[in-house]
């Protein structure tokens, strides 16, 4: 699909070949990192920028993903992007903790887009609980790791039913 096809609101999911791509991937489905589209910007939570706006041209050049194109049919997107704006320059949350003040990226859709659920918050698979990955993570960060805790991820946010599928983005 080209970019001409998206409309302000619309939620973009992707998923890259990064190692902290890889562990979310391995504990939800299929996306890694998510936003929103309003006027040609990609507003997001990355741990480079925090909650920021970007230009989506320049994020695609800078982060080589596949990115999917879901549509929430209901959405007012005037007030949805008021929220997104309230939130820019808030830290990113790299404990993936709740209510700390920093946002994740599927932490900040659901903030500004209160339609999805929240979930116990998984990171391992089938035989562990808790993946090598995400142990060495939570010690360098010098916090438990949030296992249960409630929260989102970006593949949970995708299998709404309240959203469409619109289809691959080309660029």
């Amino acid at each position: 699909m080209n970019k001409s096809i998206l409309q302000n609101g619309d939620l973009l999911f992707m998923s890259d070949q990064s190692d902290l791509s890889k562990a979310i991937i391995e504990t939800t489905e299929k996306y890694s990192h998510g936003g929103i589209y309003f006027d040609g910007m990609l507003y997001h939570a990355s741990r480079k920028r925090g909650v920021a706006k970007q230009k989506l041209e320049e994020y695609l050049a800078e982060e080589k993903h596949e990115v999917f194109i879901y549509r929430y049919p209901e959405i007012d997107a005037e007030i949805i992007k008021e929220r997104a704006d309230r939130y820019l320059g808030c830290e990113y949350n790299h404990s993936f903790y709740p209510d700390n003040g920093k946002f994740y990226c599927s932490q900040y859709i659901a903030e500004i887009l209160p339609i999805f659920d929240i979930i116990p918050m998984k990171f391992g698979d089938d035989e562990k609980e808790i993946s090598d990955y995400w142990k060495k993570y939570y010690e360098e960060l010098g916090v438990p790791v949030p296992v249960g805790q409630p929260g989102t991820n970006p593949g949970q946010l995708a299998k709404s039913e309240k959203l469409k599928y619109i289809g691959k983005l080309d660029y």
